[in-house]
């Protein structure tokens, strides 16, 4: 890992900012606070909206083109997965700060919720280089979710603020209403699992859902591995009766939470179905393949991690 300050030779910084994101923030409030900060360091900051996925994706791309040394995204985990993805490969250092609803990139390294901390904590953070999970193609920093827990992400977005509660409810209305399929799994090409009726097949690069909801609690950005976080549905009930464990980072020692560390896993399902990736929805044939690519990634690591 090497300091943000000697990060590139030439400390260009870049600013993308989802215009969409970020309920009672402003976007004034991060260009003052990015540039207040990174000002002292001695970078050249320069500011873009990346109106849409695409225009997210050709943005990101021009600004490993333009040599710049770190990019700093404002939005949710959605953004960062657009910007990051073009990153993957690159010198490019990846900064977030967080303005989504479930902030689980942020969350999992420490970077603090607030604009002005953030900022301030980003100027001080480490680089640091992280795994990437890729799902049929396409990358994926946080999670890869299959099964009723792919759906919760529809189901969240409904409510009108953020904590515990929309988690307790969503699951309950999802989880209940959902039709469970069997899955067939191979994991790292030998080992040959089967589940009837999985409510919660989630692989985990880092330890968030979203929302403070830890669903891989002992997951690492950068071990070479993903992990493999599966809920039966006969478990339902005692999952919800002990829904704090979801949030304390004691979930994986609940009974009937299968977990399965892994490299590479193909997935057949009954059926094709919605996949989330990163919290957003993806359209998915019945079969998923997932893979991880090591250290491919550079992150910002603030140095004294702020726990949410």
């Amino acid at each position: 890992m090497s300091d943000v300050g000697t990060v590139a030779k030439r400390k260009l910084v870049r600013v993308l900012m989802n215009p969409h994101s970020g309920r009672g923030h402003s976007l004034d409030d991060v260009v003052h606070s990015v540039n207040r900060h990174w000002s002292e360091l001695g970078c050249d900051v320069s500011f873009e909206f990346s109106n849409n996925e695409q225009d997210g994706r050709r943005k990101a791309r021009r600004a490993v083109g333009d040599g710049v040394s770190v990019v700093l995204v404002m939005g949710g985990d959605g953004i960062v997965n657009t910007i990051g993805s073009e990153l993957i490969g690159s010198d490019v250092a990846l900064g977030v700060i967080p303005t989504g609803s479930g902030n689980g990139f942020a969350r999992h390294f420490g970077v603090p919720l607030n604009i002005e901390a953030a900022a301030k904590a980003l100027t001080r953070a480490t680089v640091r280089k992280i795994d990437v999970g890729v799902a049929n193609g396409r990358p994926f920093f946080i999670t890869c979710s299959m099964a009723a827990d792919a759906s919760l992400v529809r189901t969240i977005e409904t409510f009108p603020f953020r904590g515990i509660i929309p988690y307790v409810f969503a699951a309950a209305y999802e989880m209940f209403d959902y039709q469970p399929q069997r899955f067939e799994v191979t994991l790292d090409g030998r080992e040959k699992l089967e589940f009837h009726s999985p409510l919660v097949f989630t692989a985990a690069n880092l330890t968030q859902f979203g929302g403070g909801l830890r669903i891989a609690p002992t997951a690492e950005p950068d071990d070479g591995l993903l992990e493999l976080v599966v809920i039966e549905k006969p478990e339902t009930g005692r999952a919800l009766a002990n829904v704090p464990r979801f949030f304390d980072g004691t979930l994986d020692g609940l009974p009937g939470v299968v977990t399965h560390r892994f490299k590479q896993m193909r997935v057949r399902r009954e059926k094709k179905a919605v996949i989330q990736v990163d919290g957003e929805l993806q359209e998915s044939e019945a079969e998923v393949e997932v893979s991880v690519e090591p250290r491919v990634l550079s992150v910002l690591v603030p140095e004294k991690p702020v726990k949410e």
